[in-house]
């Protein structure tokens, strides 16, 4: 019996955008958090050639540029925005949600299941296709900002199918890179720098003589960014997250603030996996959480070490509900998500970077309690 699996996953640059929605949504939240720890964000960007609109529903003591926002969110991912028109369609919480929200127990600010993921596949706990194409598009953000590469654009695309077989990484059959570029660039001579400073530096100690690498299938990739395609705020979740073998759960991250538990208990639930896998509990694990708006307690709690775990999925729960705190005012306290730390998160994935829900602090203590 064959059991070979091809798993594929995708990344975008910070030019895509999609992407600079997501910059800028990050950007506004990051500006109240900075003045008012407490604010209630649900920031949306939409963006398209010649058009940005900023909008969504906002309380807070701070008073945001949207205008220097969205004009240093452009410069960042070298959009040039000269003649844009800007428009802002900002409101207030709705009174409904906020009571239910700001009560002392802190309700939930929203319904629905939130999933985190960790395997150690990788040395980022995060799935082998999604973690390398994640590494294609890093490594052509860091090739145009330092300059590296001359002549290319902000906008692209990464794409890397891997084959597994019994559950065990084999080789990678597929790598696709779509770069923009400037109209005089030799596309040629473009090839021959991503193979050389991206596909080589990225899979070296891999064998790559019987994989397919398309770069720039389409041919010229000239026009790019908001100029060539439509941006949102969100659009890009499974991308953000683990990339499609891991289930998706809940809504968007980007624009939210911390009471939203889509985004908060999203990141706790990385958070509880990554540590169950970290502590060599199981060798990858998925975390579910169920929440209704305005109920500070989950609805339900699950776990999955698809078959990878050392003891039950029921005893790791079990520990697990000793050693976490999954109300809404716990898991803001304990990944202090109130900081203005988002801006970071709106590329390049919300997981396996430098943040507080990637800590694996809790490792021993799970070990110790299964053992």
């Amino acid at each position: 019996m064959n059991n070979k699996t091809i798993f594929t996953a995708e990344s975008v640059t910070k030019g895509h955008p999609d992407k600079f929605c997501d910059l800028v949504s990050d950007m506004v939240l990051d500006e109240c958090l900075r003045a008012d720890a407490d604010a209630r964000v649900a920031c949306e960007t939409y963006a398209t050639k010649g058009l940005v609109v900023v909008g969504g529903e906002i309380t807070t003591t701070a008073k945001p540029d949207y205008k220097a926002i969205v004009k240093a969110a452009a410069g960042k991912v070298g959009y040039d925005l000269a003649g844009a028109e800007l428009i802002t369609a900002v409101n207030s919480q709705s009174s409904d949600i906020a009571q239910a929200v700001d009560r002392e127990s802190q309700g939930a600010g929203d319904q629905g299941i939130m999933i985190g993921y960790a395997s150690n596949e990788t040395p980022e706990y995060l799935p082998t296709e999604y973690a390398y194409a994640r590494r294609i598009t890093e490594r052509l953000d860091y090739l145009r900002e330092s300059g590296e590469i001359k002549g290319i654009g902000s906008d692209g695309k990464s794409q890397v199918s891997a084959e597994f077989e019994g559950g065990k990484f084999q080789r990678f059959t597929k790598i696709v890179v779509s770069l923009q570029h400037d109209a005089d660039k030799d596309i040629n001579k473009l090839k021959i720098e991503i193979m050389k400073k991206v596909i080589y530096f990225i899979f070296r100690g891999f064998d790559l003589e019987n994989t397919e690498i398309l770069i720039n299938p389409s041919g010229r990739f000239i026009i790019g960014g908001i100029d060539a395609d439509t941006g949102l705020t969100g659009r890009k979740i499974v991308a953000d997250a683990y990339g499609p073998r891991i289930a998706v759960g809940g809504g968007a991250f980007s624009g939210k603030d911390a009471s939203k538990v889509d985004r908060s208990a999203a990141y706790y639930a990385r958070y509880v996996a990554k540590n169950i896998v970290a502590s060599g509990i199981a060798d990858k694990c998925q975390v579910s959480i169920a929440y209704a708006i305005g109920k500070a307690a989950p609805l339900a709690i699950g776990i999955d070490t698809f078959g990878t775990g050392a003891v039950s999925d029921e005893r790791i729960l079990n520990a697990v509900k000793l050693v976490f705190d999954f109300m809404p005012a716990e898991i803001i306290k304990q990944l202090d998500l109130k900081q203005a730390v988002y801006t970071g998160t709106a590329s390049g994935g919300h997981f396996g970077k430098d943040f507080a829900w990637e800590r694996t602090y809790k490792a021993d203590e799970l070990a110790k309690l299964l053992q």
